[in-house]
């Protein structure tokens, strides 16, 4: 327990606002379970910071006495006042609440005391303890970020905020609220709290109301001389709201006599008892913590040897120059039956990267870095290349490694090393991504590179790339580098993928994502490594036609939209073009930037659009065909690979939270395919000669999906009887016969059907299709009547989510959306739209991903010389020699309709359209 020690005018007191502390642990860090699958991360957060101020707090303003306080439930003597007071705030997340006496169980641990008391606040206690401790004659530091507390500043009473290490006084108390400490209060009683639903004054916010303070004195005074007040508004809304104002500051006063608590002169403060504090954390499985308690309180270090959050200590990684020296780790390799491998090369494009050299790792610490092409640097002999292995040799010793069934190789966005060493030969099996292992358990709460990882999971900066390459004219590439800091780099990019591999391989089990990480991302790198690598051909001279003619109709739409304004301006400008639109044609619907200037992105130019505005249809056009040039028709030429004479596409596997691919260098996911401009520019990808290419194509998977997903019986019977969806749709909504459905009604269904799917309002509905906005929400709620599940699973996912914090789909991924409990309303409304469609897009994604997984397979069963190409949202892409075509068609149709399967029987079928052609284009 702590010292018992009375207080004086020596004595520095320094409380702990516990619950504060609680809630900005649980916000600040991402879900963390123990092994057994207890809910840890606010725990984990808790005891970090509270060590964290331990720490810091050491040295001259040291505190003499301390307590850590809590709130001890959410009803206190405040709902006696005022029944709605925090009446709005949601119950806790259901992963916090078993984490509330495991605080507790914490604060124990550190040996401080744990105060709470039934009908009052942590902020009262505080309250009461700071006007004791100033009596004494005792200073006092409230350790906190809530401003109700600012209070209780005064010459002896501070804040503290210790995540931005902050202290409050008066005159910064009077910087944050416009009122010294002693009128912050009044302030308040008029402001209100939307928070802890305090009614205050409608209208009057905390700036408004300082001055009005500042002016009348008192909240009293300027109630009782509100008729005074010139602005008729804030006049009436005082007189009206005098009752509520008077209510609220008796609701935000703390109350400073709370009775018995205990004595303060058992708050004295001595380091915590080792013995207890580390059994404590090491049952947490706290590592990082545990090893920094130990080192700070002379308890060990404890022998860390293989602890993934052991110190990095570079010096202990080796450059490997000799055949001996490999051969050395190769068996420590085997002998580990584990290994993360790092790839180092001369280039980003996996395509055309050469190697230049291999790193290892088998435990933390213990690192090697195998030069194999490094042509300068340190250690170089009178021929300018440094001492390493022959090349050939190396990678002959390195395949047998790479390649040997028993050893587990562990890569870090391993797709790319796969690629790279493929070119040489190396067929890597078997193998773990630290990258999907973190993405398949926090998809949608952060990134999922390297770096990000080793700074959230083991507290490490690593080494950039610049640092050992330079930057601007002056950076090298990797093969010039010196090896002594090439190893340092390399090593240690292997080290920390093996050590965030022991981290979040053991949480798969506990988190029940084993076997989505094992049918959904295990396999995924080597299917697109070898679909990268074989690229699609492109046509040269239908990409040149295109830029021509792009560029030409580029110039056509430029001079009509000068015409139009009347001047000659630069189009892509969003500054001229703002004010030519909102300055000098004044059009309706201009909103300035935070720059002050208009904005004009893609939106505002589509409204003004639909409103039938010429020019910015005009500028519209320009920039669709800008786009086309500069994205596809130029982009692509240069994309071709001259060794191949292929393009080569790059796919990312963790850049979407609903496990949809995305694509870049060059980017072929958001061709656009309803154009006829998108249209030609699939004519521009092409067979090889005596070969074509099958597209095949999930047809309205999505739809199909929430059929199943909401429980919708007559999209589903539709969906099996082949019916035409949107003209069925049309037909229930408009009570039009199918036989007599014109193309502008079943438009206007495709449109709401796809348009649910994304949780679409009125507003957008109503721009996609060209009418009012209250015509369109008739349609969606004529929609919603005929088909009253789908609003049903609409509320119950936005539920779901606002619960739990994400969705799942139908095969178990989750996808985190962390606004789904946003203050700001336009941000939440995203979240719910988001919540809405995850579970339905991220469930495509997961069969095409499946069917993806199937199809090598599939494929060599039937001898077919067919290879995979492109993957395109619902789409599959592969080229086989013209004799193949017949047989491939109807293989990869059953592989992609059954992909679903034995995981999951739908209710509706998946209907998949393929074709062969010369080209992508003519495939559809």
């Amino acid at each position: 327990m702590a010292v018992k020690r009375p207080l004086d005018d020596t004595s520095h007191l320094y409380l702990v606002d516990g619950s504060g502390y609680i809630f900005r642990a649980y916000h600040a860090l991402p879900p963390l379970t123990r092994s057994d699958g207890t809910p840890v991360g606010a725990v984990q957060g808790f005891c970090n910071m509270l060590w964290k101020l331990l720490e810091d707090l050491k040295g001259e303003d040291e505190p003499t006495h301390l307590a850590v306080i809590f709130d001890y439930s959410a009803k206190t003597f405040r709902n006696e006042i005022y029944d709605q007071y925090k009446a709005h705030r949601p119950e806790p997340p259901e992963d916090l609440v078993p984490q509330f006496a495991l605080i507790r169980e914490a604060t124990m641990a550190f040996d401080l005391p744990c105060i709470e008391i039934e009908g009052y606040e942590a902020d009262d206690i505080m309250a009461t303890y700071a006007r004791r401790a100033v009596e004494a004659g005792a200073k006092v530091t409230l350790a906190s970020s809530d401003k109700d507390l600012m209070q209780l500043v005064n010459g002896q009473v501070t804040m503290l905020d210790p995540m931005k290490s902050k202290r409050f006084g008066p005159e910064e108390v009077k910087e944050k609220f416009g009122v010294y400490p002693d009128r912050v209060i009044d302030v308040q009683a008029l402001a209100g709290d939307s928070v802890d639903n305090v009614p205050g004054v409608p209208g009057i916010g905390v700036k408004t109301a300082a001055q009005l303070i500042e002016e009348y004195g008192d909240l009293e005074t300027l109630l009782e001389r509100a008729g005074e007040i010139k602005q008729p508004k804030r006049r009436e809304k005082l007189i009206e709201n005098a009752d509520n104002a008077r209510i609220s500051k008796r609701l935000v006063t703390l109350k400073d006599d709370v009775e018995g608590l205990p004595g303060m002169e058992a708050f004295g403060t001595r380091d915590p008892e080792a013995g207890k504090l580390l059994a404590f954390l090491k049952s947490m499985e706290f590592r990082t913590l545990t090893r920094r308690v130990e080192e700070a309180l002379g308890a060990g270090p404890a022998d860390t040897t293989g602890d993934a959050t052991a110190e990095i200590d570079r010096s202990k990684y080796e450059t490997v120059q000799t055949i001996e020296a490999l051969e050395a780790w190769i068996a420590k390799a085997k002998q580990a039956r584990v290994v993360a491998v790092d790839t180092e090369t001369d280039a980003l494009s996996a395509t055309r990267a050469g190697l230049v050299g291999v790193s290892l790792a088998v435990a933390p610490n213990e690192a090697c870095y195998i030069p194999l092409a490094h042509v300068g640097g340190d250690l170089a002999d009178g021929g300018g290349r440094p001492q390493q292995i022959d090349f050939d040799d190396a990678i002959g010793r390195l395949k047998r490694l790479l390649e040997d069934e028993a050893v587990l190789k562990i890569g870090q966005n391993f797709k790319y090393d796969l690629a790279v060493l493929s070119r040489y030969g190396i067929d890597v099996r078997p193998y773990d991504d630290t990258m999907l292992l973190s993405y398949v358990q926090e998809s949608g709460l952060h990134n999922h590179g390297m770096d990000e990882l080793a700074e959230m999971l083991l507290e490490h900066r690593c080494i950039s790339f610049k640092e050992v390459c330079g930057t601007g004219k002056s950076q090298r590439s990797f093969a010039q580098c010196a090896l002594a800091p090439a190893t340092e780099y390399a090593a240690e990019d292997a080290d920390v993928t093996l050590r965030l591999h022991e981290i979040l391989k053991p949480s798969l089990s506990a988190r029940k994502l084993t076997q989505v990480y094992e049918t959904l991302e295990r396999p995924m790198p080597g299917v697109l490594a070898k679909m990268e690598l074989a690229g699609i051909k492109v046509d040269v001279a239908q990409l040149s036609r295109l830029s021509s003619d792009f560029a030409q109709k580029m110039a056509e739409s430029e001079e009509e939209a000068h015409k139009l304004a009347g001047t000659r301006f630069n189009l892509g400008s969003p500054k001229q073009i703002g004010e030519i639109l909102f300055g000098q044609m004044e059009l309706p619907g201009g909103k300035k930037t935070k720059g002050g200037a208009w904005s004009t992105d893609a939106s505002v130019l589509e409204q003004l659009a639909a409103e039938g505005h010429d020019l910015p249809q005009a500028l519209l056009r320009w920039r669709q065909f800008a786009k086309l040039k500069s994205t596809y028709s130029d982009a692509l030429k240069e994309a071709i690979n001259p060794d191949t004479g292929r393009v080569h596409t790059s796919f990312s596997l963790a850049a979407t939270s609903t496990g949809r691919l995305s694509s870049s260098e060059p980017n072929l996911q958001n061709i656009p395919i309803r154009t006829e401009e998108g249209r030609k520019i699939r004519e521009a990808f092409i067979a090889e000669e005596g070969h074509v290419l099958v597209a095949a194509d999930y047809s309205q998977i999505e739809l199909r999906l929430l059929a199943h997903i909401a429980g919708i019986d007559a999209l589903k019977e539709a969906f099996k009887a082949g019916k035409d969806i949107h003209a069925m749709t049309a037909s229930e909504m408009f009570g039009v016969a199918m036989e007599d459905m014109d193309p502008a009604t079943r438009r206007k269904a495709k449109a709401i059907n796809f348009g649910i799917i994304y949780g679409i309002s009125a507003f957008g509905l109503a721009a996609n299709l060209g009418i009012g906005r209250d015509e369109a929400r008739q349609y969606i709620e004529a929609y919603f009547e005929k088909f009253p599940g789908i609003q049903d699973y609409m509320e119950e996912m936005k539920a779901r989510c606002a619960f739990s914090g994400y969705v799942e789909t139908l095969f178990g991924r989750r996808i985190h959306i962390p606004g789904i409990k946003d203050k700001n309303p336009s941000a939440r409304q995203f979240a719910e739209r988001q919540a809405i469609n995850a579970p339905i897009q991220g469930s495509a994604a997961d069969i095409i991903r499946r069917a993806m997984i199937r199809m090598d397979e599939a494929l060599a069963e039937k001898g077919l010389k067919a290879k995979m190409l492109l993957q395109v949202h619902d789409e599959l892409v592969f080229e086989c020699p013209e004799d193949e075509a017949e047989d491939l068609i109807p293989l990869v149709q059953g592989v992609m309709g059954e992909a679903a399967r034995p995981a999951l029987e739908l209710s509706v079928p998946l209907d998949v359209e393929a074709k062969a052609a010369k080209t992508w284009g003519q495939a559809h």
